[in-house]
Protein backbone atom coordinates (compact mmCIF):
# COMPACT_ATOMS: atom_id res chain seq x y z
CA UNK A 1 0.00 0.00 0.00
CA UNK A 2 1.43 3.38 -1.06
CA UNK A 3 1.20 6.04 1.63
CA UNK A 4 -1.01 9.04 0.92
CA UNK A 5 -0.09 12.62 1.80
CA UNK A 6 -1.95 12.18 5.10
CA UNK A 7 -0.02 9.00 5.91
CA UNK A 8 3.32 10.60 4.96
CA UNK A 9 2.57 13.46 7.38
CA UNK A 10 1.76 10.94 10.13
CA UNK A 11 4.93 8.95 9.40
CA UNK A 12 7.02 12.13 9.56
CA UNK A 13 5.37 13.14 12.84
CA UNK A 14 5.87 9.70 14.41
CA UNK A 15 9.45 9.35 13.17
CA UNK A 16 8.78 6.38 10.89
CA UNK A 17 10.12 8.60 8.13
CA UNK A 18 12.82 11.14 8.96
CA UNK A 19 13.99 13.73 6.46
CA UNK A 20 16.78 16.21 7.23
CA UNK A 21 16.57 19.09 6.59
CA UNK A 22 12.91 19.09 7.58
CA UNK A 23 10.82 19.41 4.42
CA UNK A 24 8.54 22.32 3.65
CA UNK A 25 5.35 20.29 3.27
CA UNK A 26 3.46 23.11 1.53
CA UNK A 27 6.02 23.01 -1.30
CA UNK A 28 7.29 19.43 -1.26
CA UNK A 29 4.35 17.20 -0.33
CA UNK A 30 2.33 15.73 -3.17
CA UNK A 31 -0.76 13.54 -2.89
CA UNK A 32 1.38 10.39 -2.42
CA UNK A 33 5.02 11.54 -2.50
CA UNK A 34 7.48 14.06 -1.19
CA UNK A 35 9.85 16.01 -3.42
CA UNK A 36 13.58 15.99 -2.72
CA UNK A 37 16.17 18.56 -3.83
CA UNK A 38 19.36 18.16 -5.86
CA UNK A 39 22.42 18.21 -3.61
CA UNK A 40 25.78 19.66 -4.57
CA UNK A 41 27.90 16.48 -4.76
CA UNK A 42 28.36 14.84 -8.17
CA UNK A 43 30.53 11.92 -9.35
CA UNK A 44 31.36 12.22 -13.03
CA UNK A 45 32.98 9.72 -15.39
CA UNK A 46 36.33 10.69 -16.83
CA UNK A 47 35.79 8.50 -19.88
CA UNK A 48 39.14 9.33 -21.49
CA UNK A 49 41.08 7.63 -18.64
CA UNK A 50 40.08 4.10 -19.62
CA UNK A 51 38.57 2.42 -22.68
CA UNK A 52 36.02 0.56 -20.52
CA UNK A 53 34.66 0.04 -17.02
CA UNK A 54 35.48 -3.31 -15.43
CA UNK A 55 32.26 -4.06 -13.55
CA UNK A 56 33.99 -6.85 -11.57
CA UNK A 57 36.72 -4.52 -10.26
CA UNK A 58 35.40 -2.56 -7.27
CA UNK A 59 38.16 0.05 -7.65
CA UNK A 60 37.52 0.60 -11.36
CA UNK A 61 34.81 3.22 -10.78
CA UNK A 62 36.94 5.18 -8.32
CA UNK A 63 39.84 5.18 -10.78
CA UNK A 64 37.87 6.68 -13.65
CA UNK A 65 35.53 9.05 -11.83
CA UNK A 66 35.99 12.24 -9.92
CA UNK A 67 33.81 14.04 -7.45
CA UNK A 68 32.83 17.64 -7.92
CA UNK A 69 31.06 19.80 -5.42
CA UNK A 70 28.84 22.76 -6.26
CA UNK A 71 27.17 25.31 -4.03
CA UNK A 72 23.45 25.90 -3.70
CA UNK A 73 22.19 27.78 -6.76
CA UNK A 74 25.09 26.74 -9.02
CA UNK A 75 24.36 25.00 -12.33
CA UNK A 76 25.42 21.51 -13.38
CA UNK A 77 25.10 21.07 -17.14
CA UNK A 78 24.13 17.62 -18.41
CA UNK A 79 25.23 17.12 -22.00
CA UNK A 80 23.31 14.68 -24.23
CA UNK A 81 24.36 11.13 -23.34
CA UNK A 82 25.85 12.17 -19.99
CA UNK A 83 25.55 9.89 -16.99
CA UNK A 84 26.49 11.13 -13.52
CA UNK A 85 25.83 10.19 -9.93
CA UNK A 86 24.50 12.83 -7.56
CA UNK A 87 22.84 12.93 -4.15
CA UNK A 88 19.79 14.64 -2.82
CA UNK A 89 20.16 17.53 -0.42
CA UNK A 90 18.07 15.57 2.07
CA UNK A 91 19.03 12.61 4.21
CA UNK A 92 16.18 10.10 4.43
CA UNK A 93 15.65 7.48 7.13
CA UNK A 94 12.92 4.85 6.69
CA UNK A 95 11.42 2.62 9.40
CA UNK A 96 11.78 -1.18 9.12
CA UNK A 97 8.09 -1.56 8.21
CA UNK A 98 8.26 0.83 5.21
CA UNK A 99 10.13 0.99 1.93
CA UNK A 100 10.80 3.98 -0.30
CA UNK A 101 10.76 4.36 -4.05
CA UNK A 102 12.46 7.14 -5.98
CA UNK A 103 10.53 8.59 -8.90
CA UNK A 104 11.52 11.12 -11.53
CA UNK A 105 9.84 14.49 -11.99
CA UNK A 106 7.78 14.65 -15.18
CA UNK A 107 8.93 18.23 -15.81
CA UNK A 108 12.53 16.96 -16.07
CA UNK A 109 11.59 13.73 -17.86
CA UNK A 110 10.04 15.81 -20.63
CA UNK A 111 13.46 17.42 -21.11
CA UNK A 112 15.14 14.00 -21.33
CA UNK A 113 16.49 13.88 -17.76
CA UNK A 114 16.10 10.58 -15.90
CA UNK A 115 16.94 10.34 -12.19
CA UNK A 116 17.50 6.59 -11.85
CA UNK A 117 18.51 3.74 -14.11
CA UNK A 118 17.69 0.80 -11.87
CA UNK A 119 18.09 1.80 -8.22
CA UNK A 120 14.65 3.14 -7.42
CA UNK A 121 13.95 1.00 -4.33
CA UNK A 122 15.06 2.02 -0.84
CA UNK A 123 14.92 -0.93 1.51
CA UNK A 124 13.22 -0.96 4.90
CA UNK A 125 15.58 0.61 7.43
CA UNK A 126 17.36 2.75 4.81
CA UNK A 127 19.33 5.70 6.23
CA UNK A 128 21.37 8.08 4.07
CA UNK A 129 21.27 10.52 1.18
CA UNK A 130 19.58 8.95 -1.83
CA UNK A 131 21.89 8.65 -4.81
CA UNK A 132 20.55 9.75 -8.17
CA UNK A 133 21.65 8.04 -11.38
CA UNK A 134 21.20 11.09 -13.60
CA UNK A 135 21.11 10.67 -17.36
CA UNK A 136 20.37 12.98 -20.24
CA UNK A 137 18.50 11.03 -22.91
CA UNK A 138 17.67 14.17 -24.88
CA UNK A 139 19.47 15.86 -27.76
CA UNK A 140 20.16 19.15 -25.96
CA UNK A 141 22.16 20.05 -22.88
CA UNK A 142 20.10 20.64 -19.74
CA UNK A 143 21.24 22.78 -16.81
CA UNK A 144 20.27 21.48 -13.39
CA UNK A 145 20.48 23.82 -10.40
CA UNK A 146 21.72 22.66 -7.02
CA UNK A 147 18.75 23.00 -4.67
CA UNK A 148 16.02 22.47 -7.28
CA UNK A 149 13.40 19.79 -6.77
CA UNK A 150 14.83 16.83 -8.66
CA UNK A 151 12.81 13.76 -7.69
CA UNK A 152 9.93 12.48 -5.60
CA UNK A 153 9.95 9.68 -3.05
CA UNK A 154 6.96 7.49 -2.38
CA UNK A 155 6.63 5.14 0.57
CA UNK A 156 4.98 1.76 0.85
CA UNK A 157 3.80 -0.12 3.94
CA UNK A 158 5.19 -3.65 4.29
CA UNK A 159 3.04 -6.54 5.50
CA UNK A 160 5.36 -6.70 8.53
CA UNK A 161 8.62 -5.11 9.64
CA UNK A 162 11.74 -6.44 7.90
CA UNK A 163 13.60 -9.03 9.98
CA UNK A 164 16.93 -7.46 9.02
CA UNK A 165 16.56 -3.78 8.06
CA UNK A 166 19.07 -2.39 5.56
CA UNK A 167 21.37 -0.66 8.07
CA UNK A 168 21.63 -3.91 10.08
CA UNK A 169 22.86 -5.94 7.09
CA UNK A 170 26.62 -6.56 7.18
CA UNK A 171 26.95 -6.44 3.39
CA UNK A 172 24.95 -3.20 3.00
CA UNK A 173 27.53 -1.06 1.19
CA UNK A 174 25.51 2.16 0.88
CA UNK A 175 24.24 2.62 4.44
CA UNK A 176 24.65 6.11 5.90
CA UNK A 177 26.05 7.43 2.60
CA UNK A 178 26.54 11.16 2.25
CA UNK A 179 28.15 11.31 -1.20
CA UNK A 180 27.48 9.64 -4.53
CA UNK A 181 29.11 6.21 -4.43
Amino acid sequence: MVLSDKDIKLALKSGKIKIVPIPNLKEQLGSCSIDLHLGGNFRILEHSKSPFIDATNKNSIKEITKEIKLKNGEKFVMQPGDFVLAVTEERVKIAPNLMGRLEGKSSLGRLGIVVHSTASVFDPGWDGKPVLELGNLGRMAVALTVGQRICAMTFEQLSSAAGVPYTKRKEAKYKFQKKPL
